[in-house]
């Protein structure tokens, strides 16, 4: 069983902010998917079931989503994790599909390396950084960076399902992989 888990944080507060493009791409993709909501406390988090496998979005706040992909992942036996995040390495309009790797500092990544390793498949949504990281990647975006960031979540989208439909991780890169317009 697949589980691609999208990180974010929970609450009105934090809509359409950098740190939840992981909750956004998930958000975009049920649209499309049918899919049936799971319900159950033990997991933490707001997950649902599609013809690709599980799809989550974790309730426990970004620093501790390694507990809701933990919970998940163990009840279900899921044998691939595939994790959505922001990346404030990568300027906003690049995205990167790889797998493994480090955590970059990213704290969400952090939680789930302690509690499921760290060799999942990754899609890095680029958001830039700005200079005072915490309340960069808490904000929220601008107008003009939603209408830049709407094609590359299509092509998150489109790169992801490629994923689940067995493309490997090096042919999905190869393909959906984009770099930043300089800026």
């Amino acid at each position: 069983m697949t589980l691609v888990a999208g990180l974010g944080n929970v609450g009105v507060q934090y809509e359409l902010t950098r740190h939840n493009v992981g909750f956004m791409l998930v958000d975009l993709l049920l649209k499309e998917l049918p899919n049936s909501q799971i319900s159950g406390a033990k997991f933490k988090g707001e997950l649902f079931k599609t013809e690709f496998g599980l799809f989550l979005k974790p309730s426990t706040f970004m620093n501790s989503s390694g507990t809701s992909v933990f919970a998940v992942s163990e009840y279900f036996k899921c044998d691939r994790l595939i994790v959505i995040h922001d990346d404030i390495d990568l300027n906003l309009g690049a995205l990167r599909f790889k797998k493994g790797g480090g955590n970059g500092g990213h704290n969400g990544l952090k939680s789930i390396d302690a509690l499921c390793g760290s060799d999942y498949e990754r899609v890095r949504v680029g958001v830039g950084k700005g200079a005072n990281v915490l309340s960069y990647v808490l904000g929220k975006f601008s107008s003009d960076e939603l209408t830049a960031l709407a094609p590359i979540l299509e092509q998150a989208k489109a790169g992801l399902l490629a994923l689940l439909q067995g493309q490997s991780i090096t042919q999905v890169a190869s393909t959906f992989n984009l770099k930043a317009n300089s800026q």
